[in-house]
């Protein structure tokens, strides 16, 4: 499975012929992300994840490429476009797709602060192998991850959370996501001390910079 980054948290999977694309938003290239892609599933409806005019205008000219995302996501899109094949993503379900199989994690937003509302977040587990939290610290139950894809930075986390949720997963592999609020000076601090504090329990912490693959 190929797996490319691309800024913040927007993530394409190439797998047996067929393209899943995960949280094109605001921050991220979304055309290139989907270019050519057969699915789409989003975490949750916030901009920096679900980039809402250019995902919509995609499954304009798409109309057979299916949506899968929690609630707010759905009526939003289908408002704008009641044909679109979009489809819910509750957490504890196992969607299966032709190159995929989905299985969904957590169900809330992390916290961000007590006067902000939280809202739906689905972190989803790609082939068992990719976990994309969203915007959460969920810890994926029964299974675990290969590779995780891990937020670093957001206005709801700090770094030594950053640091337990990744010891937590235990996956070997851990590539950076939702990174694109860091300048580069804050990008390299957590990033070393990500890959410092977490090597002792197997984890290799590997940067990614936008549009890099590599081949899971």
């Amino acid at each position: 499975m190929k797996l490319t980054k691309y800024t913040h948290s927007c993530v394409r999977l190439e797998n047996e012929g067929k393209t899943l694309v995960l949280d094109p938003g605001g921050f991220s290239e979304v055309e290139k992300a989907l270019d050519g892609s057969d699915y789409i599933f989003i975490t949750h409806v916030h901009p920096d994840h679900f980039d809402s005019e250019r995902v919509i205008a995609f499954l304009k000219e798409n109309p057979e490429v299916p949506l899968y995302a929690p609630q707010a996501v759905i009526d939003e899109v289908s408002k704008e476009l009641p044909e679109a094949k979009v489809q819910l993503a509750d957490a504890k379900e196992t969607i299966e797709l032709e190159g995929f199989t989905l299985k969904t994690y957590g169900g809330q937003h992390a916290l961000i602060h007590p006067l902000v509302p939280t809202i739906d977040n689905v972190g989803v587990l790609v082939n068992d192998n990719v976990f994309h939290p969203g915007d959460s610290f969920t810890v994926p139950h029964g299974i675990q991850a290969k590779t995780l894809l891990a937020p670093i930075h957001a206005p709801w986390n700090k770094m030594s959370e950053v640091i337990d949720f990744v010891i937590s997963v235990r996956a070997p592999q851990v590539y950076p996501i939702h990174d694109s609020l860091l300048a580069d000076n804050g990008r390299n601090l957590i990033e070393t001390q990500v890959t410092n504090l977490t090597a002792d329990y197997g984890v290799t912490y590997t940067h990614l910079d936008p549009e890099e693959s590599v081949e899971l």
